[in-house]
């Protein structure tokens, strides 16, 4: 069985765990108030731009062994450089405060899960990025294009203005999953694989304690 099935058998559990979750599953189906996604904005601004970060200081830990790694790494980070300006686009769409998104920090589980994926490449193992860019690829691409349209029709926010996103990344992380795919099935080092099986599960988990936060407002009420 080639490691990307085992991949997916190994942490389909914490993926099944996410949508179980219950403001999660709430989300998918029937949205967000416009308080709770400008929350999520804020959030998810955070996360996208500590991406192409963490996937540089990847890079610069791989040896030559890996070298099929860092080059796919070199590409992603031209993809995915700037992104994070299309979630401010997204933010000022919505009525959010451009200025507060940029400079509060995140809630405590994306600081957390920012913190994780830099240790997990500088002190465990580089290709454990890898863990991180499926669990994220997951996300958008099964849940973006659906938790868009659920967004908007509770917020009443008509699209495209807001959804950028969440919509472009829907559909751009299909191509970057069958990419992803075909790199994971060369990853035959032990130590790499039980990294990017650990990255992927605990960026599952992470990724839905921000869920969990109190009235889903936790970094907003902080500037209150």
């Amino acid at each position: 069985m080639s490691f990307f099935l085992t991949l997916i058998e190994a942490t389909d559990e914490e993926r099944r765990a996410l949508e179980a979750i219950p403001k999660v599953h709430s989300m998918i189906n029937h949205g967000l108030t416009g308080d709770e996604y400008r929350a999520f904005l804020h959030d998810l601004y955070h996360v996208v731009w500590h991406f192409c970060p963490i996937m540089a200081v990847a890079a610069s830990r791989m040896d030559d062994q890996f070298r099929q790694v860092r080059y796919q790494l070199y590409d992603n980070i031209e993809e995915e450089k700037g992104h994070e300006s299309w979630v401010i686009e997204d933010v000022e769409a919505a009525g959010g405060d451009v200025e507060l998104v940029r400079t509060l920090a995140p809630s405590s589980p994306v600081q957390a899960m920012i913190a994780f994926n830099y240790f997990t490449c500088e002190r465990v193992h580089p290709c454990g990025v890898l863990g991180m860019l499926y669990a994220l690829e997951v996300i958008s691409s099964v849940y973006g294009g659906r938790v868009a349209k659920a967004i908007s029709r509770a917020t009443g926010i008509p699209g495209p203005a807001g959804f950028r996103f969440l919509n472009s990344h829907a559909s751009m992380d299909l191509d970057h999953m069958a990419k992803l795919k075909d790199l994971v099935k060369t990853i035959d080092d032990p130590a790499a694989q039980r990294a990017i099986v650990n990255a992927t599960r605990t960026n599952f988990w992470l990724f839905g304690q921000l869920f969990n936060q109190p009235a889903f407002q936790a970094p907003l009420d902080m500037a209150s």
